[in-house]
């Protein structure tokens, strides 16, 4: 595999794989000794096509295989310091769109402050503290969980899940991790005297209002309008429209709905995602940052310098994601504890360790 160039506005090359028919066949007990020690060896590689390789999985020392991806990152400034892949064609940011969509709900006229504001951005693990507050909301704006039009679910976090299950629990729209954003799209149209029972229409008022917020945040208009696994519609984006939005929200003005929403993000940020997650560590971590990741393995970042970027895993690896954040992050020059622990990706053969997924770039 080739090493990274030093200057980061030149990509690295794809990492490459080894040539399958470079490996000799065994024709008996006395070549046998041979073909393993070729396997050990290195290998005629080829360039693979397409998106260059941001993972590969590494098992007892074989690369058994690669995630690929694109990833843009922007300067200070807001323009493109370097990229990797295709960051032009739009994607679906799918939950990495959340904090435009809280900032649609506030610009509508629900007044959201501190953790609340935070779980209408969010896709929460399904811990007691989240459903605790999601039935709160409801309560303080007299809205009951049956009008909740996201799908019945259980907690997003396997431990919370676990947890749940044991206690009894059944799938439910409140424990849904999109439960607290749904809430507060119902809370505002109820406010405003919008249907109820169409808030999830793209064609719906408030829907619109957000089509808006998303293209003036990203600086670019929305590519194509899709539903959201919550139900929702989803706004495609390119990657650097993606990373220009998140940026706009950390240098947007005191008391703006955007800076409202990333500054609840960052306050609260166990109510954005929950104990266990990498979003949560990074923003309680790192003074300043902003952070929401994405189903299908998208993330999101804006650093408090003007500095953000964006990225996808091309075939929607989630385990991926930590290990891609994480070297990023230590691209743009992040140095902190939490790093290593957002990149930590361990593969378990029984009870051991015997690999990992990292990052080539």
């Amino acid at each position: 595999m080739s090493a990274a160039p030093a200057d980061p506005s030149i990509p690295p090359s794809s990492p490459s794989i080894a040539s399958v028919s470079s490996v000799p066949r065994v024709h008996s007990e006395a070549t046998a000794g041979e073909a393993r020690q070729a396997l050990r060896a290195p290998q005629p590689v080829r360039t693979p096509p397409g998106l260059p390789v941001l993972a590969e999985v590494v098992r007892s020392g074989f690369v058994e295989g690669h995630h690929r991806g694109s990833l843009v990152v922007l300067a200070a400034d807001g323009s493109v310091e370097w990229a990797l892949g295709d960051v032009d064609t739009p994607v679906f940011p799918r939950s990495s769109n959340k904090p435009m969509q809280a900032a649609g709900v506030l610009r509508a006229g629900l007044d959201l402050t501190g953790e609340r504001l935070a779980l209408a951005a969010a896709s929460h693990s399904g811990e007691t503290f989240h459903l605790d507050l999601v039935r709160k909301m409801l309560d303080e704006h007299g809205l009951s969980a049956e009008l909740l039009q996201c799908p019945p679910d259980l907690p997003l976090d396997p431990v919370e899940a676990e947890t749940y299950l044991a206690a009894g629990g059944v799938r439910d729209r409140v424990t849904m991790n999109c439960s607290g954003k749904h809430t507060a799209m119902l809370a505002v149209c109820a406010q405003r005297g919008w249907p109820l029972e169409s808030y999830l229409d793209p064609g719906h008022p408030l829907q619109q209002l957000i089509h808006t917020v998303v293209e003036e945040a990203a600086g670019e208009p929305v590519a194509a309008v899709g539903t959201d696994g919550c139900g929702a519609p989803l706004m495609a984006l390119t990657l650097t429209g993606l990373a220009r939005a998140f940026r706009s929200f950390v240098a947007a003005a005191p008391g703006s709905a955007e800076r409202r929403v990333a500054d609840a993000m960052r306050a609260h940020p166990e109510y954005v995602a929950g104990t266990r997650r990498p979003d949560t560590w990074l923003m309680r971590e790192v003074p300043g940052v902003l952070s929401k990741m994405g189903a299908e393995a998208v993330q999101a970042v804006a650093l408090p310098d003007g500095r953000a970027f964006a990225f996808k895993i091309d075939d929607g690896g989630g385990r991926a994601l930590g290990p891609v954040l994480a070297r990023t992050l230590a691209r743009v020059g992040l140095d902190a504890p939490v790093v290593s622990r957002i990149g930590r990706a361990p593969l378990m053969g029984g009870s051991a360790e015997v690999g990992e997924i990292r990052a080539t770039f």
